[in-house]
C-alpha cells in the first residue's frame, strides 16, 4: 500500500513537471520573440566573458540552444529545461517527508500560479538563469547548515560564481544571507567558498576592467533618473502582478503571523524582505523594473508550502482562491501568443522588419538609439545591423560591437531617423520611414576632450554670467580606418556646443573642419556668449557634434561651470 501511494506522488511529480516542460515548449515555438531575447540571441553569436549590460551567462543559453535547434527554440530551449530543473530543485528543497499526491498538486498550485514563473518558464532572460543558479545554491546552503562539509562549501563557491555570471541582483541574494546568518563571518569553510567564487569570477572582472566597467557604470550611474512619485506608487502594484495578488497576500500572512523556523528558513525570509524593500528604496533614482524581485519566487515556494502544512486556514485559502487563479494565468499565456498584447512586444514585430529587408535589401541598416530594433532586425533577416546613438539615448552592447565601423563609405539605409532626407515607403501596408546614406558615415566613435581655458584656475567649478564669453580649446581623435568628411554633402557635420540643463544649442556650426584623417587628431578652439536664457546655478557644458544621420552626438567629456547673476557679483 505504501509503495502504491509512494509510485503515484512520484508519477505525479514527474507528470507535474513533463506537462509543465510541454506547455513551456509550445509557448515558446508559437509565441514571437521578445525584444530583449533577440540582444541575447545576438550575445550567443558573439560570446564573451561579459556584455555591458549583463554577465555572459544569458549569452551562453542562447549559444548553446542555437547549436541544437534553429530559430525560436533555439533562443528558447536552454530557458525551458532551466525552468523544469528550477521546479524539481523547489521540490527538493521543501524537503517532504510525507509526501502525497495532495502535496505535490499544492506544490504545482504555489509555482504555477506565479505569474512571471510562467513568463520565464519559457522566454530567455538572465532571470530564468539567475532563478535556477539561486534554487540550486539555497538547496546546498540548507544541506551545509545541518552539515557543513568541504564539499558542499566548495559547491557553494561554484554556485555562487554561477548566480553571479546569470545576473548582477545575486550579490544582493548573497548579502542577504550573510546578513541573515551572521555566523558565516567566523566560519572559514564560507570564506573557501567565497575565494573559490572569485576565483571562477576572475574572466568576468578582467572582461570589465579590459572594457571600462561598463556594466558597473550602467547600473549604478546611468540608470538613475530624476525621482518620480509614479515610479514610488506604481511598485507594489506592479510587485502583485508578478506575484499574483492572491500569492502575495498569502506572503504578507505568512511573513507577519509566523516567525523563522531555523537560520535556513530565517535566510528565506531576508530574501523576501530584503529584495522587496530594496528595489522600492531604488525607485527614488529611477524605474524599477517589475521583474527585479523574481528571484523571490524561491523562498515564497518554500515559505508557503511549509506553513499550509501546519496551518489549515492558509491550505484552504491556495485551494479555494490560488487554484481557481490558475485559469486566469492560463488565459494570460494564451492571450500572449495573439495579437491581444501588442503592444507588449510578443507580437506583431516580424512584418515590419522584413518590410525594412525589403527596402533595405543586403545593405546594412542603422536604427537610432534602440537596442532592441537591430537585434529583431537581424533575427528576423540575418542581415547586418546596428544602433546610433544620439544625447538623448543610452549607451548598450552596440557600443562596445561597433559593428558600424565597418560600413564607412558603403551604402547604409537609416531607419526612421528625423531628417531632411527621410522618405516614407510602403511594403504590403507596412510603412517603413527612412533613407539610403549613399556614403556613410557617423559621428559616434568620435573621441574628444576639451578645457575651459579662460576660467579663474582657483576655481573648482567655473563661474560666469549672462553675457560673458566662454573659450574652449578642444581636440577630437578619429579612431576610423577612414576619413571623416564633415563637409560632405549628403551627410553633412557640425561642432556645437550644448548647456546640458536647457537641452538647447546656443553654438551653431563651427565650419574649420574640413575633414578629420584616419588616427589623426584637430586641435581648436571655441567661443560662446552665456545667453540670458542660461539657467543661473549649476549647468554642464558638452561638446556635441550634428551629423547628419542623429539629432546630435555627445562628444565624451562634459564640465560644470557656475552661471550667476550679475547681481551676485
Amino acid at each position: 500500500m505504501i509503495k502504491d501511494e509512494t509510485s503515484r506522488w512520484r508519477l505525479l511529480l514527474c507528470c507535474g513537471i513533463f506537462i509543465w516542460l510541454v506547455i513551456n515548449l509550445l509557448q515558446g515555438l508559437f509565441t514571437e520573440i521578445y525584444e530583449d531575447e533577440a540582444y541575447y540571441f545576438l550575445y550567443g553569436e558573439h560570446l564573451a566573458w561579459g556584455y555591458f549590460d549583463h554577465p555572459p551567462m544569458v549569452g551562453l543559453m542562447t549559444f548553446l540552444g542555437s547549436h541544437v535547434f534553429s530559430g525560436i527554440l533555439g533562443v528558447r530551449i536552454i530557458a525551458i529545461l532551466f525552468s523544469c530543473l528550477s521546479l524539481w530543485i523547489l521540490w527538493k528543497m521543501v524537503d517532504e517527508r510525507h509526501p502525497d499526491r495532495e502535496k505535490v498538486f499544492l506544490f504545482f498550485t504555489l509555482a504555477c500560479a506565479i505569474v512571471m514563473f510562467n513568463v520565464y518558464g519559457f522566454v530567455t532572460t538572465p532571470d530564468t538563469a539567475l532563478i535556477l543558479f539561486s534554487a540550486l545554491f539555497l538547496l546546498v546552503y540548507r544541506d551545509y547548515l545541518l552539515k557543513p562539509t568541504w564539499s558542499k562549501a566548495l559547491l557553494m563557491g561554484v554556485l555562487m560564481a554561477c548566480m553571479v555570471y546569470s545576473k548582477y541582483h545575486a550579490f544582493l541574494l548573497l548579502g542577504l544571507i550573510v546578513l541573515s546568518n551572521l555566523s558565516l563571518l567566523k566560519d572559514g569553510k564560507f570564506y573557501v567558498a567565497c575565494l573559490l567564487a572569485a576565483l571562477l569570477l576572475v574572466p568576468h572582472l578582467l572582461w570589465q576592467v579590459e572594457a571600462g566597467f561598463p556594466s558597473l557604470s550602467y547600473h549604478l550611474v546611468q540608470r538613475s533618473d530624476d525621482f518620480k512619485w509614479v515610479y514610488f506608487w506604481e511598485y507594489l502594484p506592479n510587485q502583485l502582478l508578478v506575484f499574483n495578488p492572491l500569492i502575495f497576500g498569502a506572503m504578507v500572512y505568512v511573513l507577519l503571523k509566523y516567525h523563522a523556523a531555523d537560520r535556513f528558513e530565517r535566510g528565506l525570509r531576508f530574501i523576501i524582505v530584503g529584495f522587496f524593500f530594496f528595489f522600492w528604496l531604488m525607485a527614488f533614482r529611477g524605474h524599477v523594473e517589475p521583474h527585479w524581485t523574481i528571484v523571490g519566487i524561491i523562498p515564497v515556494v518554500f515559505l508557503l508550502y511549509r506553513k499550509c502544512q501546519v496551518d489549515n486556514k492558509l491550505k484552504t485559502y491556495v485551494k479555494r482562491f490560488v487554484a481557481p487563479s490558475l485559469l486566469l494565468v492560463v488565459l494570460m499565456r494564451v492571450a500572449l501568443a495573439t495579437p491581444m498584447v501588442e503592444r507588449y512586444g510578443f507580437y506583431g514585430k516580424e512584418r515590419y522588419y522584413k518590410a525594412i529587408e525589403e527596402i533595405a535589401g543586403d545593405c546594412p541598416v542603422a536604427f537610432k538609439g534602440s537596442f532592441q530594433a537591430p537585434a529583431l532586425y537581424h533575427y528576423f533577416t540575418g542581415k547586418e545591423s546596428s544602433t546610433l546613438r544620439s544625447y538623448y539615448d543610452r549607451m548598450t552592447q552596440f557600443d562596445i560591437w561597433q559593428f558600424e565601423r565597418a560600413w564607412f563609405g558603403k551604402r547604409v539605409f537609416i531607419d526612421s531617423f528625423e531628417s531632411p532626407l527621410m522618405q516614407s515607403y510602403d511594403v504590403d501596408g507596412v510603412e517603413v520611414k527612412g533613407f539610403f546614406a549613399e556614403h556613410f558615415q557617423t559621428a559616434n566613435r568620435l573621441i574628444s576632450d576639451f578645457t575651459i581655458t579662460n576660467a579663474d584656475p582657483l576655481e573648482s567649478t567655473p563661474v560666469f554670467h549672462p553675457g560673458d564669453t566662454i573659450r574652449m580649446d578642444y581636440s577630437i581623435f578619429n579612431p576610423y580606418d577612414q576619413a571623416v568628411d564633415f563637409h560632405q554633402e549628403q551627410l553633412r557635420m557640425s561642432l556645437r556646443i550644448l548647456f546640458l540643463d536647457m537641452h538647447k544649442l546656443f553654438y551653431c556650426t563651427y565650419d574649420d573642419i574640413v575633414s578629420i584623417a584616419p588616427g589623426e587628431t584637430h586641435n581648436g578652439s571655441l567661443y560662446i556668449v552665456v545667453g540670458e536664457e542660461v539657467k543661473l546655478g549649476k549647468n554642464r557644458l558638452l561638446l556635441v557634434v550634428r551629423d547628419g544621420i542623429a539629432t546630435f552626438v555627445t562628444l565624451k567629456n562634459a564640465h560644470e561651470v557656475m552661471i550667476q547673476s550679475i547681481d551676485e557679483i
